[in-house]
């Protein structure tokens, strides 16, 4: 990694939501970097928060930092990296992006050299999308350690068989269950309830509000129609599979996403989870989409063992950094 040079390389630091043409300036740089790498550079629940219009100084921290002209492969200056920090309290979450015509020039450390300066690393974690070795490289010079891996699965499947006898029963429910999709202006607080006590253990998925809930259905990708619920006689969600379809981009197909299945306390045991996941999985291939993804902590045992017996194989990685404390 080339020395950062932070006298020619200014940063940028913003408190909140940056504006619409700002965003569309690092939304460019997002885009650039996933096509390079195959996967995006920040999460979603990052993307979220930098479009609410609730961010303030107490949930977003942005910094920024423009290629010097001389350094420029364009006339005039271009933003070469973005770090966004999403705050919970005295915690936050950090993720790094650095434009591919920028890399190699020391951009990380320029960004992680101001996010000391001007709020520390006291309680950061830092999350590194696909593990690249020069964000492990990054993180070790500040000591943080990789404490957590999230997988990124995947399979390839063929058309399904009319004669498959399997088909049907994917769709089975036990008694006093029934399965249906999601409709809008009516489940929100029953899922909210539902992934609460699904994801209790889960620091993101089971915190998930009615703003961030809204915030994904006003996204182009949300389709309640593959939204797979399964409800009892008394109207509670017992188990969901929401299904997610990205589009087409730099020569990768459309692909579909076992976004979040998750299973209630009360209803484990019922299969609901096989059923549900399979489900999805019909609904996505049904839709002419070959190649399904899915995103599994590497240390849940008992989900991994389900995905690869579904026919999922490990595909990529992202870790997370953090002092060994953490």
């Amino acid at each position: 990694m080339s020395p950062a040079k932070t006298d020619s390389w200014p940063v940028t630091v913003l408190s909140g939501a940056p504006g619409p043409e700002l965003l569309q300036e690092i939304q460019t740089v997002i885009a650039a970097a996933e096509d390079a790498d195959g996967n995006p550079p920040f999460s979603e629940q990052t993307l979220v928060e930098m479009k609410s219009a609730d961010a303030g100084p107490h949930t977003v921290l942005t910094l920024l930092t423009y290629a010097p002209e001389d350094a420029s492969p364009t006339v005039g200056e271009d933003l070469a990296g973005v770090a966004v920090v999403v705050l919970n309290g005295s915690e936050g979450v950090l993720e790094i992006v650095v434009h591919p015509a920028y890399r190699n020039d020391g951009v990380g450390a320029i960004l992680a050299d101001k996010l000391v300066e001007v709020r520390g690393l006291q309680g950061i974690k830092a999350w590194s999308h696909g593990d690249h070795e020069a964000a492990a490289d990054l993180a070790a010079s500040y000591g943080y350690h990789a404490i957590r891996e999230l997988w990124r699965m995947r399979l390839v499947r063929q058309a399904p068989s009319s004669a498959d006898p399997q088909t049907a029963a994917h769709y089975e429910a036990p008694d006093g269950v029934t399965l249906r999709t999601f409709v809008p202006h009516h489940d929100e607080e029953r899922w909210l309830a539902a992934n609460a006590a699904a994801f209790a253990h889960h620091p993101e998925q089971g915190s998930l509000t009615l703003a961030d809930l809204q915030a994904r259905m006003a996204e182009e990708w949300f389709d309640p129609q593959g939204f797979f619920l399964a409800v009892n006689d008394a109207g509670e969600i017992l188990g969901f599979h929401w299904t997610k379809i990205h589009p087409a981009r730099a020569g990768q197909a459309a692909m579909g996403e076992v976004y979040v299945v998750g299973v209630t306390p009360a209803a484990q045991g019922l299969g609901l989870g096989k059923t549900l996941t399979r489900q999805g999985m019909d609904y996505l291939q049904n839709s002419g989409l070959r190649a399904i993804m899915l995103y599994v902590d590497a240390d849940n045992e008992a989900a991994v063992s389900l995905y690869r017996k579904l026919g999922f194989t490990k595909w990529d990685s992202d870790v997370m950094y953090g002092p060994l404390s953490a």
